[in-house]
């Protein structure tokens, strides 16, 4: 038996009072996708979304609730998705966003890749949370 070797990220959804979603634009790729990255393995999970979340975008969270695990099956990540809010800070630029961008359920699915679109909605969603797995860009049969 091999060993199997994940990566493990976080990514908060941070949802205005309108129900719109926070979205950045990566500069590395140009894609839009909610906040996030490679959680540290001296953190724990809060202090680690808490602590990407700031970095990508200025603000400072609470946060709701998880609302879905999804796998990347091709890059072997597992990430945990968290439904957010602002609690202070405010949107700052930064190397890894170009752009920041509140989205409505109907932008979130014309502007974002499936396997991200679907995390927002998710997290806009108020159903149990959900357990996905894609290949990066598109969803993949359960």
């Amino acid at each position: 038996m091999s060993q199997a070797l994940h990566s493990v990220s976080v990514a908060g959804v941070i949802i205005d009072d309108e129900g719109r979603a926070l979205v950045i634009r990566r500069r590395d790729n140009g894609h839009w996708e909610p906040p996030g990255g490679v959680l540290e393995v001296d953190e724990s999970i809060p202090d680690g979304l808490r602590r990407e979340v700031a970095e990508e975008t200025g603000l400072d969270i609470e946060v709701d609730q998880l609302s879905g695990v999804y796998k990347n099956m091709n890059r072997a990540i597992v990430a945990l998705v968290f439904r957010c809010h602002a609690a202070a800070g405010e949107l700052r630029l930064n190397p890894e966003v170009s752009e920041f961008r509140w989205m409505s359920r109907g932008e979130i699915g014309e502007q974002l890749d499936e396997a991200y679109a679907i995390r927002v909605l998710d997290a806009l969603g108020n159903q149990a949370v959900a357990i996905r797995s894609h290949d990066g860009r598109s969803l993949l049969p359960k």
